[in-house]
């Protein structure tokens, strides 16, 4: 079982969630200075236009914004730096063929703090339609409703 008190969530990528099927979903490492990590402590990150790619065995992320610690001077790093992400070598060579193979992509869903060290879950996605949003808009709607309908039923 896993102990969910150990996660301090940073970010999430909504929007990830909203463009994209997550078929699977990864547990990373990330390789930081130690300014991002004060400013990640402080939430100064941005997935939202992110995404990964993997070269030469390596996989990357790319697009992720950390803000500059703001006590960091000469310490602090380009906010837009493309950062290594740490996974094993085999989930690495299963990933990459997969995405060659069935053309998905790589997007990370959230950063977090997982005692002291700062991991990435990375999803496994396959882009939505414009057709597709709207069902998924649809079931939510339909469903607020009928949890609407419930609520108030049982008040009475």
């Amino acid at each position: 079982m896993i102990d969910r008190s150990k996660f301090k969530t940073i970010s999430e990528n909504r929007k990830a969630r909203h463009d994209y099927f997550i078929l699977e979903s990864y547990e990373a490492g990330i390789e930081l200075v130690g300014t991002e990590v004060k400013s990640l402590r402080q939430g100064g990150v941005n997935l939202k236009d992110s995404w990964c790619s993997i070269d030469n065995g390596e996989i990357f992320i790319k697009g992720m914004h950390i803000s500059p610690y703001e006590k960091g001077n000469i310490f602090n790093r380009d906010p837009m730096r493309v950062r290594k992400l740490l996974l094993h070598k085999k989930e690495i060579d299963k990933l990459f063929g997969t995405i060659k193979r069935d053309g998905l992509t790589l997007i990370p869903i959230s950063i977090y703090f997982k005692g002291s060290n700062v991991k990435v879950q990375v999803g496994l996605c396959r882009g939505k339609k414009l057709h597709d949003k709207r069902e998924a808009a649809a079931q939510r709607d339909a469903k607020r409703e009928i949890d609407r309908s419930i609520k108030s039923r049982n008040n009475y």
